[in-house]
């Protein structure tokens, strides 16, 4: 049986709340929701494209330590806050994952005043 395994190392982001940046499971790496936050896990507000942006980048480094990358990504959740952001939303997404892209939900509205975009993701291990 497989040990789980925590992912974690320079540059992944923290959290002051209970839970890992991202937890491998036989070949899966479980990646929890990441938003704009520093290092230390303080929020960084800006933009939506910043924040989005942001998002983004933390989940690129919790994947570079598990020796991943975006390609390796197989579902991804979205939570955008506005509505009217899901264009430019589309727009940033394609920067990060390309075709054939991952399985994907997004969900809008659902964010409250505290972040304007959040990403989870579910990545697999290549053998």
């Amino acid at each position: 049986m497989e040990e789980k395994k925590y992912i974690s190392g320079t540059g992944v982001p923290q959290s002051f709340l209970p839970f890992s940046p991202a937890v491998q499971a036989g070949p899966y790496v479980f990646i929890s929701g990441q938003a704009s936050v520093d290092d230390q896990g303080a929020i960084v507000k800006g933009t939506f494209e910043e924040e989005c942006r942001r998002s983004f980048d933390n989940l690129g480094k919790i994947l570079a330590a598990a020796g991943l990358g975006f390609e390796d990504v197989v579902q991804v959740r979205n939570y955008v806050g506005q509505q009217s952001d899901l264009a430019q939303f589309n727009a940033i997404y394609k920067e990060y994952f390309k075709s054939p892209y991952p399985a994907r939900t997004t969900l809008m509205g659902c964010l409250g005043d505290l972040l304007k975009f959040e990403v989870d993701a579910v990545a697999m291990v290549k053998k």
